[in-house]
């Protein structure tokens, strides 16, 4: 049953008068590493690519997101991190990764990177990871994962925001098992990453000055 599942991992997560983040030091104990990259479905751009750097900066997010831990909460106010798991860097680091990787595919771009080739990019995808968490509830017979991106266009060389846009997506979970909460992390990512990569694209003929 998923509420006996459940309440197994709330309990394997939670330390005796010990908070769930003190569970994260424990780093003698082995963690099985999860790895989010781009999708393999995304929208392709039409014709040539266009002569413009397109700079991917690291997502900004809150220290509870900054971190390798794969975010469980079973309340609006707890934070706890899967015991046995975690990602192959820190949830910004690893999203920017998967970023970069979608926009390569969609070959609408001279170059996608970190960093300029030049002393500047021509334009920036300034992102916030807002959520990025299991929803687990003892006491429920249901979870999700839900994820939330806010992204915006920004010139590189004035700083101007061009356009903007939040994408939100929540996956439903079975059950509380470790490989169901990663493959539900990874369905709401994929989704967001193929419509974001859809939205840039459509956004080039504003953002970029020409289609």
């Amino acid at each position: 049953m998923f509420r006996t599942t459940l309440f197994a991992v709330a309990a394997s997560i939670t330390l005796a008068g010990c908070s769930a983040v003190g569970a994260l030091n424990r780093a003698s104990e082995p963690l099985d590493v999860y790895d989010i990259r781009a999708p393999k479905s995304l929208a392709v751009a039409r014709g040539r690519p266009q002569g413009i750097d397109f700079i991917i900066e690291e997502p900004t997010a809150s220290g509870v997101l900054n971190t390798d831990r794969i975010v469980v909460r079973p309340s609006s106010a707890q934070v706890q991190y899967l015991p046995d798991a975690r990602w192959s860097e820190t949830a910004p680091s690893m999203i920017r990764s998967a970023l970069i990787e979608s926009f390569e595919r969609t070959g609408a771009f001279r170059y996608v990177g970190r960093s300029p080739l030049a002393l500047s990019g021509d334009v920036a995808l300034v992102t916030n990871l807002s959520e990025f968490h299991a929803e687990i509830l003892p006491d429920e017979d249901s979870g999700t994962v839900r994820m939330t991106l806010v992204a915006r266009l920004v010139r590189e060389d004035n700083a101007t925001i061009l356009t903007s846009r939040t994408f939100t997506r929540v996956a439903a979970l079975a059950d509380a098992a470790t490989p169901t909460i990663i493959a539900a992390y990874e369905s709401a990512a994929h989704e967001i990453l193929s419509d974001l990569a859809e939205w840039v694209l459509e956004s080039r003929g504003i953002a970029f000055g020409s289609s």
